[in-house]
């Protein structure tokens, strides 16, 4: 009976110490690391941004008033694509005379201003692309369209009515950019392709020629006629000069007869 009790005893600690032996080799799961969530990009306030920088007052002003500026606020800070927008100076809507902005409806103000806009952050060294795939479609919709041309990293924007290019970079940090251009983009789908010719440039002025005596080419000019006619001159005073003497000589002859 107690070598029973002893077997069952013996039994039972080689159990649990494979048991435990079977729990100390076993290898715990491996978990994967949680990625860290992505920073969220700078918020950036286009109309703080645009009363410092500049002078953009004009635009800003046509932003605000119209309320495309939330339509570009949200662009920039609510969507994966960001935004880039070209901002005129004062001085070019001061210099836009023909056509005028002044007769445009509301809609189509704020399609002009969205036509100024990109919807997708680009920076600058982005543009040699950018220029291969023109044109490029804007904010305003498919038929507000800009051409794009990259000259040794300077950037050339046409729109048709207009022609300009990238003066200066005035904001450029994902998600928004913001560059500075002389001339306000002027679009066809509004105006038409009505363009007016560029104005020729003013004739050289009229250079009197010198009059202090004949030129060279003038000598040149002469002709054999001129030369042949002065010689015939002389030749008649001569011969007029002759005959005069022997008309003398015989009268003075006649008047010794009669004597």
């Amino acid at each position: 009976m107690a070598s029973k009790f002893v077997f069952i005893a013996s039994t039972m600690l080689v159990i649990l110490s494979s048991t435990a032996f079977a729990q100390k080799t076993a290898s715990p799961p491996s978990l994967s690391p949680t990625p860290a969530p992505a920073p969220a990009p700078d918020y950036v306030n286009l109309t703080d941004l645009l009363s410092v920088a500049g002078p953009f007052h004009t635009f800003l002003d046509y932003l605000v008033s119209t309320k495309v500026i939330d339509t570009l606020q949200n662009q920039a800070n609510n969507t994966e694509e960001g935004v880039t927008i070209f901002v005129p100076k004062d001085k070019a809507f001061a210099d836009q005379k023909k056509p005028s902005l002044t007769n445009l409806t509301n809609d189509q103000l704020k399609q002009v201003l969205l036509f100024h806009a990109l919807p997708h952050y680009y920076s600058l060294a982005e543009f040699t692309n950018l220029s291969k795939s023109s044109p490029i479609s804007t904010m305003a919709g498919g038929q507000y369209t800009l051409n794009f041309t990259d000259d040794s990293g300077t950037v050339h924007i046409s729109t048709g009515w207009s022609h300009t290019k990238v003066s200066s970079s005035v904001h450029s940090t994902d998600p928004v950019a913001v560059y500075q251009v002389d001339k306000v983009f002027i679009p066809e789908a509004i105006f038409g392709t009505d363009i007016p010719p560029t104005p020729a440039p003013a004739p050289a002025p009229d250079i009197a020629p010198v009059a202090d005596g004949p030129t060279a080419d003038d000598n040149k000019a002469k002709s054999p006629t001129s030369t042949l006619s002065g010689k015939s001159a002389s030749f008649r005073i001569s011969s007029w000069g002759i005959w005069s003497q022997l008309a003398l000589a015989v009268s003075g002859g006649l008047a010794l007869m009669f004597l």
